[in-house]
């Protein structure tokens, strides 16, 4: 029977479940809510775009005077707002700069020309309402994905709570068949102790009523022990069938557990991206054609504000939709950043925390691996065909929310005489038939894009918890070894020799001739850099290195732990970083980690000497990071490049925290304790042939290594 501690422990997992599922939820609902609050704070924006160029041009005949009084009532009005802090942080985005920057212009404006009256109502601000109208239209359309999505992800993890309970319910009933089957194993020792202490007690009879008192005996204990043997039989295989549903639940749930978390990660690294993409398009694009309009207009009218509008014409040109998005991931990084990946449960006792891949199961997994392998070529050509189609309609629209029309320089084209001053451009522009048929042709294709896009989305999502299980069950098939390559640690006993004080080394490109020459010689199967002999230049020597980890087919760091070394990033307490980056580690094959802990090793060493070579561990991960681990296909290089440096430079200063020791994993050590000491040493030993002279230069390296210490002591 299960004990009511057991009970407390099942319920205790599916609480912690249910909590890491409600925290999701609502960091959802919060996604949304932002959203909400970009898209109100954008149409308010327009709109106030649209009051004051409206109120501009109803002054732009008073001149100056109205237009200092116009600018400093915009500055000083203050705007309801459920969130002011989300108000003053929305000050970093590029349209709000525009803003802020368009208002200080206009308090630099001295006089007014009649052409601009009329651009400002007949041109700048209908750009503006359909930049508004767009922008909510396009807005439901990304919310009705998000909330696809969103039912999407929550289906998932509602599969996997399925996944996990029956895990559970088959792990019980294991248990408590492998419990009956000891019960009637008790049984069968009972009954045989019973049978013999019964003959000890037997007292002397007549042969023929003992003779058949024995075969009545005999033949009551054989049908009592039959029953018992046929009752230990139905056990046995009742505990041995429950015993394989058992395992195959909880490889089902493994493999469900791994594609959960490659979803909820491809959710918050890919989706929410192209997401906010979607509620951005064409925004920036439109809104920096209304701007370049009032820029055409206000440069030839005025040419001595020249110095102001450059300012404004900067701002409009860095109107850019990515870099807008990584200003608000950034801001919002809690609401945004992917959630700690779900970790394995053990239920009941159960340890076993990795696919189970022997047999039976084995030709299964090898099986299924086949399949998914074949189904994820099939799915990934369908999902390039698509992802080429949408591709090609979003370029579509893009050209049509970039066209160059804003240029007006033919307004100014007229007489002195103030009689008529209508704009021909305002006219052709906000021509009806020709805006409509622009305006019918932009939505059809937006609503063709979005249909792509979820049709995309839908098959990104099946390949991901697809490749996700393919990978684990891949990489539980097999795995090799072998050692540090000749190269780098020749190139690392070098440096470590000579080059520990070299002022920029690895960040200042060495001789291209001389680094091939060194590599041609390793490829050889010969070491160019062995002996005593330090005649080549150091910063070739660094490029030999590092030009052999970017010449890998795969990167140190396998793309497969990619995305559960970025979610680490996040963590404040570099403590516990090194923790979670650690455990990552551990699931590399140990000749990788021999090869990790080695490099980092020497690295952290070099790091120490950075007062002279100015190569920090921040330094040297901005040299090693894209050599050492890339950027997979489809990820944001220069958000995800950032989070590399930052992993590369922790493990540099946690090396020692994050990698096993010589016990633990067997393999070569980058020996860091007196490197240069022991190598002058051995040169004063290999060249002195006097014995007063040799004991004079090993007294001068004692006290040497000795100053040294003490110097390194007083800096801690």
């Amino acid at each position: 029977m299960t004990s009511p501690a057991k009970f407390r422990k099942d319920k205790e997992i599916i609480s912690e479940y249910e909590t890491q599922v409600k925290e999701i939820r609502a960091q959802l609902v919060e996604q949304l809510k932002c959203l909400d609050q970009q898209c109100e704070l954008r149409v308010q924006l327009l709109q106030d775009l649209q009051d004051f160029f409206r109120k501009k041009a109803e002054i732009e005949m008073d001149y100056s005077r109205n237009l200092e009084k116009l600018a400093e009532r915009f500055l000083a009005k203050t705007r309801y707002t459920k969130d002011p802090q989300f108000k003053k942080e929305q000050n970093v985005l590029s349209p709000v700069n525009c803003w802020n920057l368009l208002l200080a212009q206009v308090k630099r404006e001295s006089r007014d020309h009649a052409t601009l009256s009329d651009l400002y109502l007949n041109n700048i601000i209908p750009r503006f309402a359909q930049v508004s109208e767009d922008s909510g239209r396009l807005f439901k359309k990304s919310k009705e994905v998000g909330l696809q999505l969103h039912e999407d992800l929550m289906k998932v993890l509602n599969e996997l709570y399925t996944v996990m309970k029956t895990y559970h319910m088959y792990n019980m009933d294991s248990i408590n068949a492998e419990s009956k089957l000891k019960e009637a194993e008790k049984q069968e020792e009972k009954q045989m102790s019973r049978s013999v202490r019964h003959e000890d007690r037997q007292t002397p009879r007549s042969p023929d009523s003992l003779t058949n008192i024995k075969i009545e005996e005999k033949h009551v204990r054989r049908s009592s022990v039959k029953k018992i043997e046929k009752m230990k039989e139905k056990r046995q295989a009742k505990y041995t069938e429950n015993k394989l549903k058992a395992n195959k639940a909880r490889n089902e749930y493994l493999l469900a557990l791994e594609a959960t978390n490659n979803c909820v990660f491809k959710y918050y690294i890919h989706d929410l991206s192209d997401l906010i993409d979607c509620c951005d398009l064409g925004y920036h694009a439109s809104l920096n054609r209304a701007l370049r309009t009032y820029l055409s207009a206000e440069f030839n009218v005025e040419t001595s504000k020249h110095g102001g509008l450059e300012t404004i014409e900067n701002a409009a040109e860095n109107l850019e939709a990515n870099a807008d998005k990584q200003r608000l991931m950034e801001t919002y990084n809690n609401v945004f950043c992917p959630p700690m990946r779900f970790d394995f449960q053990s239920h009941m006792g159960d340890m076993v925390g990795h696919l189970c891949a022997q047999q039976p199961v084995q030709g299964e997994l090898i099986q299924r691996c086949q399949q998914l392998q074949s189904r994820l070529s099939t799915l990934t050509i369908e999902n390039e065909e698509v992802k080429k189609t949408m591709e090609a309609t979003l370029q579509t629209i893009q050209d049509m929310v970039t066209i160059e029309d804003f240029d007006v320089t033919d307004c100014f084209h007229h007489s002195n005489s103030m009689e008529s001053v209508k704009s021909t451009v305002s006219e052709s522009f906000m021509s009806k038939p020709s805006l409509a048929k622009r305006r019918a042709n932009q939505q059809e294709t937006e609503q063709f894009y979005f249909t792509k896009l979820k049709e995309f989305l839908e098959g990104r999502n099946l390949i991901t918890k697809l490749q996700a299980k393919h990978d684990l069950i891949q990489k539980t098939l097999g795995e090799s070894d072998q050692i540090i390559p000749l190269m780098v640690e020749s190139c690392i006993r070098f440096i470590s020799r000579h080059g520990l004080h070299h002022e920029g080394i690895f960040r200042v490109s060495g001789s291209q001739v001389e680094v091939n020459d060194i590599k041609n010689a390793f490829e050889r199967g010969e070491d160019p850099l062995a002996g005593d002999q330090n005649d080549h230049d150091m910063d070739s020597i660094a490029g030999v290195l590092k030009l052999y980890f970017r010449g890998l087919e795969n990167a140190l760091f396998p793309k497969e732990v990619f995305h559960d070394l970025m979610s680490c990033v996040s963590m404040e307490n570099l403590q516990d970083r090194a923790v979670h980056i650690c455990k990552v580690l551990l699931s590399l094959p140990s000749n990788i980690l021999v090869i990790m802990r080695y490099l980092f090793a020497f690295l952290n060493h070099l790091s120490q000497y950075s007062d002279d070579n100015m190569m920090d561990p921040y330094n040297l991960a901005i040299c090693f990071g894209p050599t050492l681990m890339s950027v997979p296909e489809g990820h944001d290089q220069v958000s995800c490049q950032a989070h590399v440096n930052e992993l590369i430079k922790t493990i540099i200063i946690h090396h020692e925290t994050i990698f096993p020791g010589p016990r633990e994993l067997e393999g070569p050590i980058y020996d860091r304790g007196g490197a240069a000491e022991e190598y002058w040493f051995q040169k004063i030993l290999s060249s002195t042939t006097d014995h007063v002279t040799l004991k004079t230069g090993v007294m001068m390296l004692k006290i040497q290594h000795c100053f040294i210490l003490y110097i390194k002591s007083i800096l801690k």
